[in-house]
């Protein structure tokens, strides 16, 4: 899919716009409409509904809303939220899930575990096979193994059998688990801003080069971010108009971000 530059996505006036990110500010259900795009991918951080803040308030319905908009979907969450809104992701299928592995607990509970940990789940519409997707591969840090040759039985996920040869490319599958750093909340400009490092995996591994990638709940303009810095391009809708104030000087600064992931 060949999608317009976002700058050229001129139905809705922009609040911030460069070769690679459009920002918009409103509700995305009054701003998607308006763009007359489909996306490469979604990948966006919800609020989960799981405290009484005035932000924190699921948006109802919003996954099936956007589901025409794009094939694909990285959206982040915990358990919690994906077992009480599992009813709202009907027009999507489970492909995989991730955890990203925190530094340092998020949590202020006394009574449980500390939780270190949040979800992204993968979802996709349609045939597998018309989803854009890209192995996700990493450096080897162990010693190097010699040429092998695929067993017939587990020769893939679906069972076929193999017979070719397997070199050691000095690669590995991506793990599911992607550590990174949270982010300081002295420089954080959003309540659960998302380190790049997370998610240029995720855009990646979703979103082909020059592609386009939707946040749909912008917040700090990660996304936007992550998505420039590996040559994708974004939209990024945000309500708030302090957090699209904040995200657009960041995005104007080309801001680098020193909390990669880790494997």
């Amino acid at each position: 899919m060949t999608a317009p530059a976002p700058t050229d996505l001129v139905t809705c006036t922009p609040y911030y716009a460069d070769e690679s990110v459009t920002l918009y500010l409103g509700d995305f259900r009054d701003v998607l409409p308006t763009l007359g795009v489909t996306f490469d991918a979604i990948l966006t951080d919800p609020p989960y509904g799981e405290t009484s803040l005035d932000w924190d308030v699921w948006p109802k319905g919003w996954p099936s809303l956007v589901a025409p908009f794009a094939r694909s979907m990285w959206c982040f969450g915990s358990m919690r939220m994906f077992l009480d809104q599992r009813d709202e992701f009907a027009a999507w299928r489970l492909s995989q899930d991730v955890v990203w592995e925190k530094h340092r607990p998020s949590t202020v509970t006394t009574d449980r575990f500390a939780r270190m940990h949040e979800h992204a789940l993968h979802w996709y519409r349609g045939p597998w096979a018309h989803v854009h997707h890209v192995t996700p591969k990493v450096e080897r840090t162990g010693p190097e193994k010699a040429t092998a040759r695929r067993s017939a039985v587990g020769a893939n996920i679906r069972g076929e059998l193999g017979s070719s040869v397997w070199i050691d490319d000095g690669t590995r599958w991506h793990p599911t688990i992607l550590r990174a750093r949270t982010m300081h909340r002295s420089g954080a400009i959003n309540e659960t801003e998302k380190p790049t490092g997370i998610l240029e995996p995720l855009i990646a591994y979703a979103v082909p080069p020059g592609g386009l990638v939707l946040d749909i709940f912008a917040g700090s303009g990660s996304t936007g971010a992550a998505a420039r810095a590996i040559g994708r391009r974004a939209v990024l809708i945000e309500k708030r108009e302090s957090q699209c104030e904040k995200a657009a000087e960041r995005l104007s600064q080309g801001i680098f971000d020193l909390t990669g992931a880790s494997a």
